[in-house]
């Protein structure tokens, strides 16, 4: 706490203060706080009226949050260009000014008064500095017995950083609260990456190569194909990565619901609004907010989200103040967009402003090398949930699974697993756990071409172990493949030391 009485104010004035700063300090919330601000420097500065501005530092503009006086509240919510006015120099000089008649001053801008229909005759201003920085600019209007004097400035200045100290607490809870609910909504968990098939690596070094840049991301494939997971595996590896990640599944809300999910709605927008609430945007603030199933939100949300893209800045639902988010945004789609746009049902500018940086990711059956450590992993895993331990998944097992096409991609193998280990009377998953599509697959009777298509993969493995001597790992670089594929083509074709 600043020591008030080096300051020289009388003992009223100190008091004034002190009582402003508990107000002030007695409650978090980030409006509460600032509308306090509003009415206490009315009361220390005996003025007509007061105003808070804070300052959007993404848009560079000061925004009407709180005021205090006969229609202060019309101006709540507007804002202006953060260079203009008597409040944007002050802010961007850093230091308090007296006006003590508006009329003369050039920078006072009448459009003001002409708004909240008040009339202003003198003016102080000053700036709310936390730490070195400039977070908004608290003004005063008409002193109630005559004009503003030096002492009064100072009492302002003095006012001004007292009140900037409560008002970035309130911020920063409001941002831990933000987080939380986030979380609330939608853990994080794990983003960790398996996979070495050189598919999925191509797929996996632009997801490298886009993470640190703050470029929009469309993640392009088929169900299951593991978007979100990379969405979070590529936010985990950028600047943002200490921020919230909030994933939003467009495709499971109608579009009332998700436009009030996305952007938040006032008290009363609608019926069952009952209270505010902050939306997906605002809780994602400097943070990422991932996009599922883009390709199935309504045209009204297209636009809005298109001026979010475009603006950085919403409203809520109901609601007519403008708000700003430091977003970065990542979607995702299992469709055709290129297809939707030609159909009229997607819009081609909102297209582009996704697609700055697409990454595909292929389906497990273009990967089969990656399913024998995928079903490991979530052998592990779904082993850990149910509090059962799990050994792995037996080797002939595995070889069902890699011969399987997989229509539901990781998403399907995962659930396989669950199943699987839920079946299981023991440690190790076998054949026998496994659903009838896959355990069958050896018993099914191929036709002539797949025959002869085998017959040759197999002559082709097994000169490739007598070429090695039978070193499997060696084998397996010269075919290109991995060690647990050959090793699951050695079962599938009953190869044997032998004949190698």
């Amino acid at each position: 706490m600043m020591d008030l009485a080096s300051h020289g104010f009388p003992p009223e004035s100190l008091q004034a203060l002190a009582e402003a700063s508990a107000a002030i300090n007695s409650t978090l919330d980030l409006n509460e706080v600032l509308e306090r601000i509003a009415e206490r420097a009315a009361a220390v500065l005996n003025a007509e009226a007061a105003c808070v501005l804070t300052y959007d530092r993404m848009r560079h503009r000061l925004v009407f949050a709180a005021a205090f006086g006969e229609r202060g509240a019309e101006l709540v919510g507007k804002s202006f260009d953060a260079n203009l006015g008597i409040a944007g120099h002050v802010l961007e000089t850093g230091n308090p000014e007296n006006i003590v008649d508006v009329s003369r001053d050039p920078d006072f801008f009448k459009g003001i008064d002409e708004q909240s229909q008040f009339e202003t005759r003198g003016l102080m201003a000053a700036p709310m500095v936390h730490r070195d920085r400039s977070v908004g600019v608290v003004e005063v209007l008409n002193r109630a017995d005559g004009t503003f004097g030096d002492a009064d400035l100072q009492l302002l200045k003095v006012f001004a950083n007292l009140a900037a100290i409560g008002a970035r607490n309130a911020q920063t809870h409001l941002s831990l609260r933000r987080q939380t609910e986030a979380l609330r909504g939608s853990v994080l968990g794990s983003s960790t990456i398996i996979g070495s098939a050189k598919p999925f690596r191509a797929t996996l070094d632009l997801a490298d190569r886009v993470a640190p840049t703050q470029a929009t991301v469309l993640l392009e494939g088929e169900t299951g194909t593991g978007k979100e997971v990379l969405a979070k595996y590529i936010h985990n590896a950028s600047s943002r990565a200490s921020g919230t990640f909030v994933a939003v599944n467009c495709a499971a809300l109608p579009e009332a619901l998700l436009e009030s999910e996305l952007f938040g709605h006032e008290k009363g927008a609608f019926t069952g609004a009952v209270a505010k609430r902050v939306g997906r945007f605002e809780l994602a603030d400097e943070g990422t907010l991932f996009l599922d199933e883009i390709g199935d939100i309504s045209a009204s949300t297209q636009v809005k989200l298109l001026r979010l893209l475009q603006e950085r800045a919403f409203t809520r639902v109901g609601g007519t103040e403008t708000i700003s988010s430091d977003v970065r945004i990542m979607a995702a789609t299992n469709r055709d967009l290129k297809q939707l746009i030609a159909d009229g049902t997607f819009r081609d500018d909102l297209y582009y402003r996704l697609n700055v940086f697409p990454i595909a990711l292929p389906p497990l059956r273009d990967r089969r090398d990656d399913i024998p450590a995928l079903a490991q992993h979530f052998a592990r895993e779904s082993g850990f949930a149910v509090g059962v331990e799990v050994a792995g998944v037996a080797d002939d097992a595995v070889a069902l699974l890699a011969a399987y096409d997989w229509p539901g991609n990781i998403r399907e193998l995962a659930n396989v697993i669950e199943r699987a280990v839920l079946l299981a009377d023991g440690p190790v998953v076998l054949p026998s756990h496994l659903p009838p599509e896959i355990s069958t697959i050896g018993e099914r009777r191929p036709d002539a071409a797949q025959r002869g298509l085998r017959a040759n993969e197999r002559s082709v493995i097994v000169d490739a172990l007598r070429e090695n001597r039978w070193n499997q790992s060696a084998a397996a670089r010269a075919l290109d493949i991995s060690r647990d594929n050959l090793r699951y083509r050695i079962k599938k074709y009953n190869i044997t030391r032998d004949e190698a």
